[in-house]
């Protein structure tokens, strides 16, 4: 298996970044939505109306991947400090240390991964 220390440490700035682009989204959909609201402009019948609900929109389904990410990144943190990372949750063999290394909050061995 790969070194879980290597593994960790790839996991806490993944984490980092996370956590990071979570907070640029959540400024920036704050703040498009504040500037809609000191806006009088009325966004069906305004040529950029569309363009704004786009972005917003679009900020809103970022954030979310973000989110449930953080959250991923976060349950293998925690199968690490369990002791329980690195085995599959379905079959409880070994996950590949190559899989660990290119997805390091997989929860399952690639046989499994295949079969959802």
């Amino acid at each position: 298996m790969a070194p879980i220390t290597e593994i960790r440490a790839l996991l806490v700035a993944d984490r980092d970044r996370t956590s990071d682009l979570i907070s640029s989204l959540s400024g920036n959909i704050a703040s498009m939505v504040e500037a809609s609201q000191l806006s009088t402009a009325d966004d069906e019948h305004d040529p950029e109306g569309s363009t704004i609900a786009f972005e917003r929109s679009q900020a809103s389904t970022l954030l979310s991947a973000a989110t449930d990410h953080l959250a991923d990144v976060d349950a293998a943190l925690a199968r690490i400090a369990a002791g329980t990372y690195g085995s599959c949750e379905r079959c409880g063999q070994p996950v590949a240390p190559e899989r660990l290394l290119a997805r390091p909050t997989a929860r399952t061995c690639i046989a499994c991964a295949g079969r959802r």
